[in-house]
């Protein structure tokens, strides 16, 4: 098997080629110092397994795996994550890492993890391709104070886009988010209805509508703010609260 070690750290990187070298199980072709190079590399080497860092400057190992998911390779290298802070489990898993180590990393726990995704590239190898929809996450992950967090969906009011950044509004207040509202609209239909070109909303948000200044206001049902409905999105809009049977002021 073919891996690639990426970690920020070089005696972390050193670490894990010694321990795979003890173990005999697979061949370490590359190594990265950072998210932003993995791409090439992946292309270049085509490894089988990524031991990804999750906390890394720049692009960190969550963005990396967004990114690889978007790639056309066959067979699709397997992720393991590792990391120092066990909270980062849940938004790895996210990205359907086979595993998650912790760091100081045991050489005992590595081996099990590189057999349950030897197994997992073998069960690619024998299950026939089968078209499948893209996979839509159930959290979204942000750093708060250097640490990674996530937001369940289903708690998420509304996304609006401002500048360069998103302001995502749950349950418990705002944070900022470095994403596209195009690329959440479309992986999110569904749950999500556009009512603005800077405005995603939560069909289960939708209480109403009101008019004022000749212009079309979205009532939530959990936010005392409302949300601005453009001309191009205003039918749609009715068309989803006739369809919740939902009155509103025409």
């Amino acid at each position: 098997m073919k891996i690639l070690i990426v970690d920020d750290e070089p005696l972390a990187r050193d670490r894990l080629r010694a321990l795979i070298n003890e173990l005999g199980i697979g061949e370490v072709v590359a190594e990265a110092g950072n998210g932003k190079d993995v791409l090439n590399i992946t292309r270049v080497f085509e490894p089988e397994i990524i031991l990804l860092d999750v906390r890394m400057p720049g692009i960190d190992g969550i963005q990396v795996a967004q990114q690889l998911a978007t790639l056309e390779l066959k067979p699709t290298p397997v992720v393991i994550f590792t990391t120092a802070y066990g909270e980062h489990a849940l938004a790895a898993f996210e990205y359907q890492a086979v595993d998650y180590l912790l760091k100081p990393i045991n050489k005992d726990r590595l081996a099990q993890a590189l057999q349950r995704a030897y197994l997992f590239l073998q069960s690619q190898l024998t299950t026939p391709p089968i078209q499948s929809k893209p996979r839509v996450r159930t959290h979204i992950s942000y750093y708060s104070r250097g640490e990674l967090r996530v937001v369940p969906v289903n708690l998420i009011y509304y996304f609006l886009a401002q500048q360069k950044y998103i302001v995502l509004r749950w349950t418990k207040g705002e944070i900022l988010i470095s994403e596209s509202l195009k690329n959440l609209e479309q992986e999110f239909a569904g749950q999500f209805i556009r009512v603005h070109r800077r405005a995603l909303v939560a069909l289960s948000q939708l209480a109403g509508l009101m008019r004022k200044n000749e212009r079309s206001y979205l009532i939530l049902k959990d936010v005392p703010k409302t949300l601005e409905v453009s001309r191009r999105h205003l039918q749609l809009v009715k068309q989803n609260l006739k369809d919740m049977r939902i009155s509103y002021v025409d």
